[in-house]
């Protein structure tokens, strides 16, 4: 299982991520907040998007879209996949649950 503080280095900067695509957006459409080990996304509607740390399991975990899906970190391919092998990839995921709950881009910076 990965060492704790390299789980705790990749899930900072996959929020470091996530925050800086949400601060592109005009709040009014889509308001970031990031509290500790969650960040939640809030469109206008009022449907969210949360990302959520599970460090027993190592793991983070994201519900919308009427669902919750794990993902573990694949070192092989340095990306974040769906613990159910879906082919879910966390970032897009997240970009796809923003899009579908306020209707604008969530692009990630390079």
């Amino acid at each position: 299982m990965m060492e704790e503080a390299r789980y705790n280095q990749l899930v900072a900067m996959v929020f470091k991520r996530m925050l800086a695509a949400a601060d592109a957006i005009d709040p009014d459409l889509l308001e970031a907040e990031s509290t500790g080990d969650m960040l939640t996304l809030t469109a206008r509607s009022r449907e969210k998007c949360i990302v959520n740390t599970q460090r027993a399991v190592k793991q983070i975990w994201v519900a919308g879209r009427g669902q919750g899906i794990h993902f573990n970190y694949d070192e092989a391919s340095g990306t974040w996949q769906d613990d159910k092998a879906r082919g879910l990839e966390l970032f897009r995921f997240v970009a796809d649950v923003v899009h579908d709950i306020s209707d604008v881009d969530f692009i990630y910076p390079s």
